[in-house]
C-alpha cells in the first residue's frame, strides 16, 4: 500500500493535471482515491431532506442517516469505524464543506493505519470541495439528492437558496424548509461578512407560482442592497420598492436581522412576521424580541410615509436565535392540536442541552413535526437557526 507520504505526491500530481478541471464528480472521486493510494472509498450524498444517504454511483445502496454508522456520523460530524462485511475495515468520515454537512465518505482497506485515515481525511476535504464546486451544474447531484419529483415553484424557489448551513467557528446559522418538494412562498437567506451576519427568513402570501415570484423577487432585493452595503432600513426599503415597482398586486412578510460578529448586538426588522425567539442558558426568553410588528413588506401605502424602525437586542455568547414562518407553529400534532411555540421551544432547548449540533436539532426538529403530524403541513414550514459563540476575552 503507498504510504501517506507517495499518496501526497501522487494527488499533487493529478491536481496538478490541467486536465482534473474538466472531470466530472464520479471519474474525479475515483482518481483521488487511486491517487492517495486508498484501497476503495465510496462517496454518499444527504438527500434533501437528509433522511438518507444516497451513493453516488449505484455501487451500493443507500442508507438510513437515522439507523447505520454513516448516518451517526453525518449526524454527530466525527469519524467512526467499523468491520467491513466483505472483510477488512470501514472508516466512515464527515463530507462537510465549511459548516455545510454535504453527506460521508466510506473509506474501505484491509486495515486503518494512521497513513490511510491521514489519506482518507484528506480525500473527505477534497470531495465536498469538489460537491460544492460541481453542484449547481451537475445534475446528477440532484437527481441523486432527490427522492420525489420537485413542483415547478419549489424548483424556482431552490435555484435562489443559499447552502443549509454556513457558519465559522463563532457563529453558525442554519436552516430547514418543508415540504421539500413543493414549498410555494417561504425562503430563508443568510450570508457572512468579516463583521456581519446575515439573516432573513420570508414568507409571501399563498402558495403558487406567484407566491414564489414574490419570494425570489424580495431575496433577489435582500441581496443587491445587502450586496452595496446598505444598512437595514435601505435595505427593507428596497424590497418594498422592488415589489411595489415589479408585483405591485403581491405582498411578503418577512425578518431581516444583522449580527455584529464582535459585539453580539443584534437588529433586526419585522415586516408582519411571527417573533423571534431567543434561547439562553436552555431557557427561552420570553418575548425577548417582541415588537409591535410593521406591515409585511409590498403594502408601501399602509407606512404613511414613515421609515420601518431598526430594533436592537445584544446577545450573550451561547444564545440560540430561531426565526420561522407560522407553518411551523400551525403544524397539526397527534393529538390533533397545534404543535406551538412551547413545545417548538422545548424541542430546542432539550437538544441544546444534549450538546447536539445546531444543523441536527433542526434537522429531528423538522422531522418531527413531519412525522407526527396526523396530516400534511397546513403552510410551508421553514426554521433558521443561528448560534453565537464568540472567542474568549
Amino acid at each position: 500500500m503507498a504510504t501517506a507520504e507517495t499518496g501526497e505526491g501522487r494527488l499533487e500530481e493529478f491536481l496538478a493535471d490541467p486536465g482534473t478541471a474538466a472531470l466530472d464528480l464520479t471519474t474525479a472521486a475515483a482518481r483521488c482515491t487511486k491517487a492517495l493510494g486508498i484501497p476503495h472509498s465510496v462517496v454518499y450524498l444527504a438527500d434533501i431532506q437528509q433522511r438518507r444517504l444516497v451513493p453516488l454511483t449505484d455501487v451500493t445502496s443507500s442508507l438510513l442517516v437515522d439507523d447505520s454508522l454513516a448516518g451517526w456520523t453525518y449526524r454527530t460530524q466525527s469519524l467512526r469505524v467499523a468491520e467491513s462485511e466483505s472483510g477488512g475495515m470501514t472508516a466512515w468520515l464527515p463530507l462537510v464543506d465549511g459548516a455545510e454537512r454535504l453527506g460521508v465518505l466510506a473509506v474501505h482497506a484491509p486495515a486503518l493505519t494512521p497513513a490511510v485515515l491521514h489519506s482518507g481525511r484528506a480525500l473527505a476535504t477534497l470531495i465536498a470541495m469538489m460537491i460544492t464546486s460541481s453542484r449547481a451544474y451537475e445534475d446528477s447531484f440532484v437527481r441523486r439528492t432527490r427522492m420525489h419529483p420537485m413542483r415547478l415553484p419549489a424548483e424556482m424557489l431552490r435555484a435562489f437558496l443559499p447552502p443549509r448551513t454556513i457558519g465559522t467557528a463563532h457563529v453558525v446559522s442554519t436552516a430547514v424548509l418543508e415540504p421539500a418538494y413543493e414549498i410555494g412562498g417561504d425562503a430563508f437567506d443568510h450570508s457572512l461578512t468579516e463583521t456581519t451576519l446575515h439573516a432573513t427568513v420570508l414568507d409571501a402570501m399563498g402558495h403558487d407560482l406567484a407566491s414564489g415570484l414574490t419570494t425570489a423577487l424580495s431575496l433577489a432585493a435582500c441581496r443587491n442592497a445587502r450586496r452595496t452595503g446598505a444598512d437595514l432600513p435601505e435595505l427593507v426599503q428596497g424590497v418594498d420598492d422592488a415589489l411595489a415597482q415589479w408585483l405591485p398586486d403581491q405582498f411578503c412578510t418577512g425578518v431581516l436581522a444583522q449580527l455584529d460578529l464582535a459585539s453580539g448586538v443584534l437588529r433586526w426588522t419585522n415586516c408582519g412576521h411571527p417573533t423571534p425567539l431567543v434561547i439562553r442558558d436552555r431557557r427561552l426568553l420570553v418575548d425577548a424580541m417582541l415588537r409591535e410588528p410593521d406591515p409585511p413588506m409590498g403594502l408601501p401605502s399602509l407606512l404613511a410615509g414613515r421609515r420601518r424602525p431598526v430594533h436592537e437586542i445584544a446577545l450573550k455568547p451561547g444564545d440560540r436565535v430561531l426565526m420561522y414562518t407560522d407553518g411551523v407553529t400551525e403544524a397539526r400534532a397527534q393529538d390533533g392540536g397545534e404543535f406551538g411555540l412551547e413545545q417548538f421551544a422545548d424541542y430546542i432547548i432539550r437538544a441544546t442541552a444534549a450538546g447536539e449540533l445546531a444543523s441536527e436539532t433542526l434537522r429531528r426538529l423538522i422531522h418531527s413535526i413531519l412525522d407526527s403530524s396526523t396530516s400534511r403541513l397546513r403552510d410551508d414550514a421553514t426554521i433558521l437557526m443561528f448560534e453565537w459563540t464568540p472567542p474568549p476575552r
